[in-house]
């Protein structure tokens, strides 16, 4: 395991690796958590979202599946409106990050059973469509299912089932590093309340050496319910199939996933036949750290074949 922590000034710094907010990684680990109830058989991937939240209207709602690969048909704009996100998009990049969190506070169960409870839709299986919303419901279900709630389910669930010690929901003021904008203004962290829905889709905070130990675990299958994770259950595009929670390059056994919030981006990715395992973290806005963490992948299993 090599992990390089870069200073302002681009330079190696000879510090611990830093804790960093990792946006939408969190996913993976929320339906981690769901294929480990599937293993045991505490629900299924066909289950209704009206099996666990009661009295919706009668009518059709989407499975866990649907939910988890993002073809559930919820809109990608909720909890927001096309004014109020395009609002956050402009003020995101005229500041060069967002220093308060939009979806904290933005979503609880009321507002979420109205909006499931409003939002008529067919019973199919529709185009990929990348939805917080639908890891939100996800993650609100996986809690009422632990009858502890999402927030201390996952910190438990990382803890004990990973070993992670360096992983968990929100922020610790004495561990978290910040975000800059482009001006190099430091813009803090996004906060979250335990109560937040929307916590289940991008509230976690780790480590590179978190992510690595977590991505070891899932490539020596050392938990056998994390494959069906890595499985296609989904299209998004021709290059991109869904698993649940994980996102698949079509024609390899490269599995990644990247997240963004406020003034930091993230990426975990691997090669289930290398064995490679790349974390890019910055606490800063990298629209291309996709790019540098398949890229560094690609490198990387290019040289262990040449060997």
């Amino acid at each position: 395991m090599v992990i390089n922590v870069f200073g302002e000034n681009g330079e190696i710094a000879n510090q611990p690796p830093p804790y960093y907010e990792i946006g939408s990684i969190t996913k993976t680990f929320t339906s981690s958590l769901l294929a480990k109830y599937l293993l045991d058989g505490k629900i299924s991937l066909n289950d209704s979202i009206s099996s666990f939240i009661t009295n919706l209207p009668v009518g059709y709602y989407p499975d866990l599946k649907r939910l988890a690969t993002h073809t559930s048909g919820y809109s990608a704009l909720i909890p927001f409106n096309a004014r109020s996100f395009a609002r956050t998009v402009t003020g995101a990049l005229i500041n060069g990050g967002t220093k308060e969190n939009p979806l904290s506070g933005s979503m609880d169960f009321s507002k979420m059973k109205r909006i499931i409870s409003s939002t008529r839709l067919k019973d199919k299986t529709y185009p990929y469509n990348y939805s917080n919303f639908g890891y939100g419901i996800l993650g609100y279900i996986l809690g009422t299912v632990s009858q502890r709630g999402y927030w201390d389910t996952m910190n438990d669930f990382i803890k004990h089932e990973f070993g992670l010690k360096k992983t968990y929901l929100g922020i610790n003021p004495d561990n978290n590093i910040h975000g800059y904008n482009r001006w190099n203004r430091d813009l803090g962290n996004w906060l979250w309340n335990r109560d937040d829905i929307l916590a289940a889709a991008g509230g976690m905070s780790s480590t590179a050496d978190d992510l690595l130990k977590y991505a070891k675990v899932i490539m020596q299958e050392e938990k056998t319910y994390l494959k069906i994770c890595c499985k296609k259950h989904a299209n998004a595009s021709k290059k991109l199939d869904i698993g649940l929670g994980w996102e698949l390059q079509a024609g390899s056994k490269i599995v990644c996933k990247d997240g963004g919030t406020g003034c930091f981006t993230s990426f975990l990715g691997f090669d289930t036949n290398s064995r490679i395992a790349v974390v890019v973290l910055s606490n800063y806005i990298c629209l291309s750290i996709n790019k540098i963490g398949l890229s560094i992948i690609h490198q990387l299993s290019n040289s262990n074949n040449k060997e």
